[in-house]
């Protein structure tokens, strides 16, 4: 089941799923530690007509965010109930305090009492052992504690003038044949067990009055720590400050902040602006504080592979912190680059991923080959770009002047692996792809090296090392003839995807595969945009990659198994990606020479648009038939892709009318030479 609605402050991550229960809670690291482990937290209303949680089928839910914001705005109603209602949730910009408002309409002719009840599900430290929750009669709270993580949960209706549930419960669950203390709440009532300990959950009831087809609204929230001497202070401040004016700060932080992008958005489509922000908000809530930008938080894959997406990949991060430095938003990107600085090996490289910690993550990369040798279990392109993508970092940032220390503790070192790491042909030793499934010489890796050494000769340059700046402008020269001699194919007048080591014939083979990350042959520099071969790949790659459905889109590579839902892989070569179809898009942004030609690009973005969850929300991949997301939700690489698209669109747009007006200019003044 799709995540959705992700909210967030990079210490605090919430995502609820479609029919908007609280499912993943993330703290104090984004990606690590999910507090609820995918478990249901329920939401659910009493009245004298009867009892509904949030997910039950009557219950017509629209979900949204505000404009431009991390609050959310939820619209639901239960007819047969005569009962509508509207729920704004936000993380505090500031402050690791979730804050719930709900706003309930009365569509009946009477005066009702409504009982709202809020219940986490919570498992500690990422487990349900040992964990303990108790009523705490000075904050009127219920306290989740296990070794140095405290969750509060408090409520308030609205015009009270302090916190104070009607009713409260705790339990256990999971365990005796027990479901959780969230039954309790159905009949109305709750038992008020004051304490549990083990595999725990709990409800806070919160009373409400609702007058004859009139409104009333109720509060609840959680405030995050590290000790119940947290907790007091964060609830004092909330109650302080009001949970309302908390909200109101969040929103309007939020809005200053996807609005602080210095991209003319004014040139888009309304449709287009907002959905660039809101992929630049997505993007936020999936970066850890502490630097690490995690790929996904997802917690609904660990049903396919008892694993996640929620590490940090440098590959990934360094496409997004690019986006993000293209948008101006420096100091993310910074917080990025201070990660992998630590995080490099004194060999020069970076490791295949990593927990948002800064620890190693979890790896299927092997450390030996066929052979029984030794191999690093590296993707050699997450290094490359980290390095490309840093240099633009400074250039954009405008910090150059301050960037010694990042050229003495990865600049130098990650070049130099660079550098050693290639085979007689000049080509870089083999490595995993991009994709995690294959070990050999990528197109997709070699073009993100040649990337890599460039920005590596340029530092040196700019620091006055004159001799590794003419070391490494060298190597990157032969890695181009390299890949010139060995990754195109005359006969087939084409790039290929790699080339792959024959031990018994001591030679590379090549990978005739249709992949789309071929499109990092000219997006990284090292063939020429202009360059006929290049044409002929990208022209082949869409025709034999486009998925040949009602869905439509632009699959990995031809056969793609991951999450495969036909053989028929002529109608569907893979599922369609987002990242594949605008790479594309990014293709004809560059070959454009009008901004006619812009049309194509521009309808590629609308289908990433077209495919988004109603929130903004994207996936990973979606279903070549019914359009449903597959995989993950949401991939901060598809959010990161779809900014960048949008730049260059931008840039592209800018470009190609300014010369129209100059053509036109031009025009004009031969008009008038004729005239006189």
């Amino acid at each position: 089941m799709a995540r959705d609605l992700p909210i967030g402050n990079g210490n605090v991550l919430m995502n609820f799923d479609n029919v908007y229960n609280i499912r993943d809670i993330y703290y104090p690291l984004v990606g690590q530690e999910n507090q609820s482990s995918d478990q249901i937290s329920h939401f659910g209303v009493w009245s004298a007509e009867g009892f509904f949680w949030i997910d039950d089928p009557e219950v017509f839910t629209t979900p949204a965010y505000e404009e431009d914001s991390l609050v959310t705005r939820v619209t639901c109603a239960h007819k047969r109930y005569g009962l509508q209602f509207v729920i704004q949730d936000g993380v505090g910009h500031s402050d690791d305090i979730f804050v719930r408002k709900i706003m309930l309409e009365n569509s009946l002719d009477k005066e009702r009492e409504l009982r709202l009840y809020f219940h986490l599900d919570l498992q500690l430290y990422g487990n349900g052992v040992g964990d303990t929750i108790y009523y705490d009669p000075e904050l009127r709270s219920l306290i989740f504690y296990k070794g140095h993580r405290y969750l509060s949960l408090s409520c308030q209706s609205g015009g009270a003038k302090q916190a104070a549930p009607s009713g409260y419960a705790t339990g256990q669950k999971r365990i005796h044949g027990l479901e959780g203390t969230w039954r309790d709440a159905e009949d109305g009532r709750l038992e008020g067990n004051s304490i549990a300990q083990g595999s725990v959950d709990g409800v806070i009831e919160l009373t409400v009055t609702l007058p004859p087809n009139g409104t009333a609204e109720g509060w609840f929230w959680i405030c995050f720590g590290a000790s119940r001497e947290d907790i007091g202070s964060s609830e004092q401040l909330v109650r302080d400050r009001t949970p309302g004016r908390i909200l109101e700060e969040t929103r309007l932080y939020w809005v200053g902040w996807a609005n602080r992008d210095a991209h003319e958005l004014s040139r888009l489509a309304p449709e287009l602006a907002a959905f660039y922000k809101r992929c630049l908000l997505t993007i936020r809530t999936n970066i850890d504080n502490r630097g690490a930008i995690v790929a996904a938080n997802d917690s609904d894959i660990l049903k396919f592979a008892r694993d996640t997406y929620s590490y940090m990949w440098p590959r990934d991060g360094a496409l997004v912190s690019h986006a993000l430095d293209r948008a101006g938003v420096h100091e993310l990107s910074r917080t990025f680059f201070d990660f992998c600085v630590k995080a490099v090996t004194p060999e020069g490289y970076l490791m295949h991923k990593y927990n948002p910690d800064g620890s190693a993550g979890s790896s299927w990369h092997p450390w030996v080959d066929g052979q029984g040798k030794k191999q690093l279990a590296i993707q050699e392109d997450e290094t490359a770009l980290v390095l490309y993508t840093l240099w633009h970092h400074h250039r954009m940032a405008g910090t150059l002047a301050q960037s010694a220390h990042d050229y003495e503790a990865f600049v130098k070192p990650a070049g130099d692996f660079l550098a050693h790491y290639r085979d007689a042909s000049g080509l870089p030793l083999p490595s995993y792809d991009l994709w995690e499934e294959r070990y050999g010489v990528m197109a997709f890796t070699v073009s993100a090296v040649y990337a890599g050494l460039k920005a590596a000769a340029q530092f040196a340059d700019y620091h006055g090392d004159s001799v590794r700046a003419l070391y490494y402008g060298d190597v990157a020269a032969q890695v181009r003839k390299a890949a010139d001699a060995y990754l195109y194919d005359g006969t087939q007048g084409r790039f290929v995807r790699a080339l792959y080591w024959n031990y018994e014939r001591q030679t590379y083979e090549p990978d005739y595969t249709l992949d789309m990350s071929m499109y990092g042959l000219f997006d990284f520099g090292l063939v020429d945009r202009e360059d006929p071969r290049m044409s002929a790949t990208m022209e082949l790659l869409r025709e034999k990659l486009w998925v040949q459905t009602p869905i439509g889109g632009i699959a990995r590579y031809e056969n793609d198994y991951y999450h495969q839902v036909t053989q028929d892989t002529g109608q569907v070569p893979g599922n369609p990606w987002f990242i594949c179809t605008l790479w594309y898009a990014e293709w004809i942004i560059a070959c454009a020479a009008t901004p006619q030609m812009l049309e194509e690009a521009e309808a590629l973005m609308r289908w990433a648009m077209k495919h988004a969850l109603p929130t903004g929300i994207l996936a990973e991949q979606v279903h070549p038939f019914s359009g449903a997301p597959l995989s993950v939700s949401p991939l901060t690489w598809s959010h990161a892709s779809f900014v960048k698209v949008t730049q260059e669109y931008l840039a592209a747009l800018k470009r190609l009318e300014g010369a129209e007006a100059g053509d036109a200019m031009t025009d004009a003044s031969e008009d008038a030479v004729l005239r006189t």
